[in-house]
């Protein structure tokens, strides 16, 4: 895939566990996809949790980031005001800080797709109400 990969929570930890529903569709696309992945800290903080909800250690995503798999794209200090933005907009879906942060994040980056499990993102909207262009299942 040539287009920039931005990635959610969702197929982080699908990754990371094997007992995730989602875990073979989401390895089979991680074999197509070229690193380094996209991401935020809010989105890493999440999927952290939730690993280690699920019995692994949290450590083993930010080693993603360390080992090159995934980039953290640094975004409150230019972006704060459209992320809160974004939350305001959608507060009845809700909208999460991270999922906020990911709609940022692929506005601000050419030819980017979504790696998502979230069905959410088919309703939030880029700027000029344009679709969020997704790979999910």
């Amino acid at each position: 895939m040539d287009a920039s990969v931005v990635v959610d929570t969702g197929p982080i930890v699908a990754m990371l566990d094997a007992q995730e529903a989602n875990h073979d569709w989401v390895m089979a696309q991680v074999e197509r996809l070229r690193p380094p992945l996209i991401t935020c800290e809010a989105v890493l903080t999440e999927a952290a949790f939730l690993v280690s909800r699920a019995g692994a250690h949290a450590s083993v995503v930010p080693q993603l980031v360390t080992r090159g798999f995934v980039t953290v794209v640094k975004l409150f200090d230019d972006d704060a005001a459209e992320i809160v933005r974004l939350m305001v907009r959608y507060r009845n879906v809700p909208m999460s800080l991270a999922d906020a942060c990911l709609v940022r994040l692929v506005e601000r980056t050419r030819n980017a797709t979504l790696f998502t499990l979230d069905s959410d993102f088919g309703v939030y909207r880029q700027k000029g109400r344009r679709l969020i262009p997704l790979l999910a299942p």
